[in-house]
């Protein structure tokens, strides 16, 4: 059996009073994912630790050189209907970075209000509205998900914890 992929999503926030008022999402233009707001982020390349893979996503994606990532969420993709596409996706938030986030050929970045997150009518994944609005409650999560054809989530597990 192949072995689930290693990926990274990296969502730039902005607080006010220890909350998160806004989150940073990108348009993925092709690919995976194509036409669904997400964090930027995507493979771990060999020899490079996820954290590493993170900061040189968000670099090659929107510009931007990001510093003190944190840890939010630990997910497990599964596609029954094509194991290829099976991950585990490791999520952060981080509140610095360098630079203005701009589009590449891959993501055009916009920022979204927290509590108008474009969750409906398959803007973002399906599987989002389970686990992200814990995350912007300042909760840490683990989830897991199994797909169907045009990504119907057909299983989930979403668990808040206290560390991974």
């Amino acid at each position: 059996m192949e072995q689930p992929r290693i990926a990274t999503l990296v969502f730039l926030v902005k607080k006010s009073n220890g909350k998160i008022d806004e989150i940073c999402l990108a348009m993925k233009k092709r690919g995976f994912g194509k036409g669904r707001w997400n964090g930027v982020g995507g493979k771990v390349e060999r020899g490079e630790t996820v954290e590493e893979g993170a900061i040189r996503e968000a670099k090659e994606e929107i510009g931007v050189e990001v510093r003190d990532l944190k840890k939010v969420a630990e997910l497990s993709f599964r596609f029954p209907y094509n194991p290829a596409f099976n991950q585990i996706v490791h999520a952060y938030l981080t509140e610095s970075w360098a630079g203005e986030p701009s589009e590449s050929e891959e993501m055009a970045p916009k920022w979204f209000a927290a509590g108008d997150m474009p969750f409906g009518h398959g803007q973002m994944w399906p599987d989002d509205i389970f686990w992200f609005p814990e995350v912007l409650k300042g909760n840490i999560v683990k989830g897991s998900f199994s797909f169907g054809e045009n990504d119907a989530v057909l299983e989930k597990e979403v668990s808040v914890v206290k560390n991974f």
